[in-house]
């Protein structure tokens, strides 16, 4: 076989289910502690507006905790309908401020556990929205587990 088996080689969180996403809302906490990687992909359907800034989170604790806000790199793919994301690019701790308000868009967040902080082993995804009624999710493909097993093990609390 070619490529990658997702199910098999990386582990899944369903870190905000599709929702309505007016007033905000603060993703599921996951843990980075036996994986390398996360690539966290931001989909959002149906927007009245834009949202106002999405944030990366690393976190000291599954719940409470100090949560601090972190630069990331992304990629997006801002065209209704489109398959094709842009090139790399990279915000400091405030996030995505100017996020895209068109339909039917995604969103790719990349972090290596290595760019967390000593002893900050989880990661919270902030997405602000006021008023709007947006439809949106995130799920959080962790690859690179420090063991065989540990690709299907929990990873959130």
């Amino acid at each position: 076989m070619k490529g990658m088996v997702v199910s098999e080689e990386a582990h899944i969180v369903n870190v905000i289910p599709p929702i309505d996403l007016t007033g905000g809302v603060t993703g599921d906490r996951f843990k980075m502690d036996n994986h390398g990687h996360a690539s966290i992909v931001i989909s959002l359907g149906v927007q009245a507006a834009a949202l106002t800034s999405i944030i990366v989170n690393e976190c000291d604790a599954a719940t409470a905790g100090t949560a601090t806000a972190i630069p990331f790199t992304y990629y997006e793919q801002t065209t209704a309908a489109g398959d094709v994301l842009s090139a790399k690019q990279t915000v400091a701790a405030t996030g995505i401020t100017s996020p895209s308000a068109n339909n039917g868009i995604f969103y790719v967040i990349e972090i290596d556990a290595q760019e967390l902080s000593d002893g900050f082993n989880w990661i919270e995804v902030d997405i602000a929205n006021p008023a709007q009624s947006n439809i949106g999710s995130v799920q959080a493909v962790l690859s690179g587990a420090r063991f065989q097993n540990e690709a299907s093990a929990t990873a959130i609390a």
